[in-house]
């Protein structure tokens, strides 16, 4: 039975009820008859069934097509305060007139009755004279690429958009992010040409490539970037959730590896710095964990050399400080003392990054924050004569201490359940809780497709917790790229 009203207070509650739902994507799939147009599947918890979500759904807006790939991004939050979760559903690669994959962002808002089943009506997001975003839209924008949800330090939600195809006088592909703030989505649009901002807007910097935000803080990848004459270096930039008087968040802290100083310092073409980046809150000087002041942050670098490597990766970790500085912690590699495995010429560790903070009231420390990084390159079973490429695996670490001190490494077939094959790229495809990170693989055989979750402290070979697969607890069998997006 629904629930009457929301309750509020539990993540990822599209009916309200107090129980934890999740949203599982496939971008890929065939809807309608049109192949990747995109679906989402929302399995609520408690057993209450399965919802399908895609753009032939009643009461979301627009028409499935062919290339749509609705769910490439996914984002959750609570938009207009009324205790049930919403749900912003990026499609980067809608048409919009004749602007192809110009991009689109749905905010399918929760109800008692499920997602996009009640009222306010669910919102087409997109950028054009008619749409939300101004009166800007170009072929390639892919406005919806990258999303994130935060609430400011005064309550104010915010739905953070990249779009990291964005074209201007500077040339194609320099990026730009979008701040739809409050429940009545007030817009802010800034590009790296906008005041405050480090460094200018470049070909190719596709700002906004990803997005991670935390408390009061907003963390934006800029992986195109070019530091001195390093094409494609790469750099984040930080900002506050607070509007300033040029009407955007307000710019607190740039850089890439050149401006930081810590392990590999050095700027490199290529490094594709900020490619992920993820944030969690933590310090807050009162007891109010959803109050945090300070945040932690983590920097994939997959494109990073190491050695003889070429684009072994790395991550770096930091402490985002109240006054906007950063506290750099480590940089890690796979040939990092202790971690796990070897540096290897394709691994690009640090694809995807996650964190969490157990205890977001204290200072972080090594027990209470965990890092998890993927490498969707990794090859496995050459020692034993029977190679497979780009298998993948992830590393679960300690976020403060020495990295390798209670580090533990997944992957088929060894605390992952799924058997080694070639570009199964586990570690693609990863999302963290406060309790669990859920590790979806939608590049494995098709019956080894699933969304694992594991609790932060598993231990070496340990098993997941809970999973989720088509054709098992309610979820339809057919799948292309099951569990590509979670939340």
């Amino acid at each position: 039975m629904a629930a009457a009203t929301c309750q509020g207070g539990v993540d990822s509650d599209f009916n309200g009820d107090g129980v934890r739902d999740t949203a599982i994507a496939d971008p890929e799939a065939t809807v309608s008859g049109k192949e990747r147009a995109g679906l989402v599947r929302i399995v609520l918890g408690g057993g209450k069934g399965v919802a399908e979500l895609s753009q032939s759904t009643p009461n979301v807006s627009d028409a499935a097509e062919e290339g749509d790939r609705f769910g490439f991004s996914l984002a959750v939050y609570d938009a207009n305060g009324d205790g049930c979760s919403d749900l912003a559903v990026g499609v980067p690669y809608e048409d919009v007139g004749t602007a192809e994959d110009a991009g689109l962002v749905h905010l399918l808002y929760g109800s008692p009755a499920g997602v996009a089943q009640g009222t306010p009506a669910s919102q087409g997001l997109r950028q054009g004279a008619d749409g939300w975003v101004g009166e800007h839209v170009e072929a390639g924008d892919l406005f919806g690429y990258s999303l994130a949800t935060t609430v400011s330090a005064t309550d104010v939600p915010y739905l953070v958009i990249g779009s990291p195809g964005e074209d201007a006088a500077a040339g194609p592909d320099i990026g730009m992010v979008i701040a739809l703030y409050g429940a009545d989505l007030k817009v802010s649009r800034f590009t790296q040409d906008s005041p405050g901002i480090w460094e200018t807007a470049e070909p190719n910097d596709r700002f906004g490539y990803a997005i991670a935000a935390a408390g009061p803080w907003i963390t934006v990848g800029i992986p195109g970037e070019s530091i001195d004459q390093a094409k494609g270096a790469g750099a984040i930039s930080v900002f506050r959730a607070s509007i300033n008087v040029d009407g955007i968040p307000d710019p607190a802290w740039s850089g890439g590896q050149t401006r930081n100083g810590v392990g590999d310092s050095s700027a490199e073409a290529g490094d594709g710095y900020g490619t992920s980046v993820a944030m969690v809150g933590c310090c807050a000087p009162f007891l109010d964990p959803g109050k945090s002041t300070e945040a932690l942050i983590a920097v994939g670098v997959p494109g990073e050399d190491v050695g003889s490597f070429t684009d072994a990766g790395g991550v770096q970790v930091a402490r985002v400080t109240q006054t906007g500085g950063a506290t750099w912690y480590a940089w890690i590699t796979q040939d990092t003392p202790g971690v796990e495995g070897d540096a290897e010429a394709g691994d690009r560790f640090g694809q995807k990054v996650g964190l969490t903070n157990a205890h977001r009231i204290r200072p972080p420390d090594d027990n209470s924050v965990r890092l998890v990084a993927g490498a969707p390159g990794e090859d496995a079973g050459a020692d034993v004569g029977a190679p497979v490429t780009d298998v993948g695996g992830v590393a679960v670490l300690p976020f403060v201490g020495p990295p390798g001190a209670t580090d533990v490494w997944l992957e088929p077939g060894d605390g992952v359940p799924a058997t080694p094959a070639d570009h199964v790229l586990t570690g693609l495809n990863l999302q963290t809780t406060g309790n669990a990170f859920y590790l979806g693989l939608p590049y494995a055989r098709a019956t080894d497709r699933a969304v694992h979750s594991y609790p932060w402290d598993v231990a070496p070979g340990g098993a997941p917790t809970q999973s989720w697969r088509p054709g098992e607890g309610g979820i339809p069998p057919a799948n292309t790229a099951f569990g590509a997006t979670i939340r």
